[in-house]
């Protein structure tokens, strides 16, 4: 059990570093944010699948967004409206991930040129197997630089389409 204990005390670790990185912003909104900022155009309600969390919290940190001038609503057809990040959104996005990545870089810094290598082999390992379906892949991924780690070099989206092609049915209770 003490394995997971500490796996547990990581987790809160990166959490509670992830969470001063996003400033003002609550969890919800930068994870809305950034999931804009890599996706473009967007509805509330795939946003928020995408999030993790309900239509209506959805629509009411977005609204926070278009407050603060980071998102704005575009072509508003029927019940279905786009979302866009304004300028100020994209800066404060880039501004988002640098801290989010940098935050990640300092909890790394006390690993040595083998262990980082050694973990990354390990987290790829971990991140396989969690990984259930595509749907997975776009929460779990939702802060992700998408960028920098994207076709062979991301685990979660390589083994998501894995299972796409193989219409192999993953046990949702794995996730």
């Amino acid at each position: 059990m003490l394995l997971p204990n500490k796996l547990g005390a990581f987790a809160v670790l990166l959490a509670d570093i992830l969470e001063s990185a996003y400033g003002v912003l609550s969890p919800s909104a930068a994870s809305l944010l950034l999931t804009l900022y890599y996706t473009r155009n967007a509805t509330a309600t795939a946003l928020a699948k995408v999030a993790g969390i309900s239509q209506p919290t959805a629509v009411r940190v977005l609204d926070g967004l278009v407050r603060q001038g980071f998102i704005e609503r575009k072509n508003h057809t029927g019940r279905t409206t786009l979302l866009r990040v304004t300028r100020a959104g994209r800066e404060r996005a880039v501004s988002l991930q640098a801290a989010r990545l940098g935050a990640m870089e300092k909890i790394l810094s006390g690993l040595n040129t083998q262990e980082r290598a050694t973990f990354e082999r390990i987290l790829d390992t971990i991140l396989v197997g969690a990984t259930t379906s595509r749907a997975f892949a776009r929460t779990v991924c939702r802060l992700c630089n998408h960028p920098a780690c994207h076709g062979p070099l991301c685990p979660i989206g390589t083994r998501a389409s894995e299972i796409e092609q193989t219409g192999q049915h993953v046990d949702s209770a794995r996730r």
